[in-house]
């Protein structure tokens, strides 16, 4: 894993504490003593653990902004006490102190409290047990990061395997109701055309009946290969559900839609689909295209609406063709 440590606070703090964390750390030590840039500093660097001088003048209030940030807050942040408060050391006891210091630190977003006194008393016992309680904090911030970064990789995985259709290996419907906003929003925000395409496979139903699922699975495999090699770069395919797909077309009016759906056709139906070597399917496809148009809602269901009416149209009317009912 790679990972880094932020020190920040004033120059006796930094001489203090880099080099024994240096020796307590395989990846790199980085240091700031300024900590008005540090929110800056750690959007740029992403340090798995920053420890901050509570001395510090607004140290905990950045720890407070580096949880409340949405793409820092799996930071581990460590808020370091080298300097006893007079106010609290006249009003409490010395574990009192210590007691609130620690509930002001959690409370103020660190991950941590660490009270060190050897600093100034020097006391060779005691500076060996507060470094060994640090090295065990950035320890446990490290293990804390890692499991961040796995939960994160393992919900990655989750999301694109929600995506994905596993038996064509394309975009599912999900995928494409939330990539068709953002499509649309696009060619809004550029004054580009768009357009879909809904198409499904002729009678395939009986594609099932007659030689069983299996060959139908090894049909829409087929088809969906076929139709990803014939669509240009910008054309996005998604299988919709069943035997039906959707193709969004970027930067296509409907008049290049037609010409981009009469020639799918065509490669679907004149050439035979070679199942197994044995058995060699003639397959035709129907289709509907739409175009966005001014009135269409941001989330494209109008728009797949009649996208899917023309497809429609195409079936009861003969099938194997292309409708475009657009106005």
């Amino acid at each position: 894993m790679d990972v880094s440590v932020l020190v920040v606070g004033n120059q006796q703090f930094l001489a203090a504490f880099l080099n024994p964390i240096r020796t307590i750390m395989a990846g790199s030590v980085e240091a700031s003593s300024c900590v008005g840039d540090v929110l800056t500093l750690v959007q740029t660097i992403h340090p798995a653990v920053v420890i901050l001088q509570a001395r510090e003048v607004g140290s905990l209030e950045l720890c407070y902004q580096i949880k409340e940030h949405t793409q820092l807050g799996w930071v581990y942040c460590i808020w370091v006490d080298e300097q006893s408060d007079p106010l609290y050391e006249i009003m409490l006891p010395d574990r009192c102190h210590e007691l609130a210091a620690c509930a002001k630190a959690l409370e103020g977003g660190a991950d941590a409290y660490l009270r060190f006194t050897s600093i100034h008393t020097g006391e060779a016992v005691t500076t060996i047990a507060e470094y060994e309680l640090l090295k065990a904090q950035i320890q446990v911030g490290l293990r804390s990061v890692e499991f961040y970064q796995k939960l994160q990789q393992t919900n990655d995985l989750l999301s694109t395997m929600a995506l994905a259709d596993p038996l064509t290996e394309l975009n599912n419907r999900r995928a494409m109701e939330w990539d068709l906003p953002r499509q649309i929003q696009n060619a809004r925000t550029h004054s580009t055309s768009l357009s879909i395409i809904m198409l499904d496979v002729d009678y395939f139903k009986s594609v099932n009946d007659n030689y069983g699922h299996q060959v139908g699975d090894r049909v829409l495999q087929l088809l969906a290969a076929r139709l990803q090699h014939n669509l240009r770069i910008q054309d996005t395919l998604f299988r919709y559900g069943g035997e039906e797909f959707l193709i969004i077309l970027s930067q296509t009016n409907v008049q290049e839609a037609q010409i981009v759906a009469k020639r799918l056709r065509k490669v679907v139906s004149d050439q035979l689909f070679n199942i197994d070597g044995t058995l060699a399917l003639q397959v035709t496809i129907s289709l509907g295209l739409a175009s966005l148009n001014r009135i269409d809602d941001s989330q494209g269901e109008s728009l797949v609406r009649r996208a899917d009416h023309n497809l429609l149209l195409a079936k009861t009317s003969g099938r194997n063709q292309v409708v475009c009912n657009e106005l």
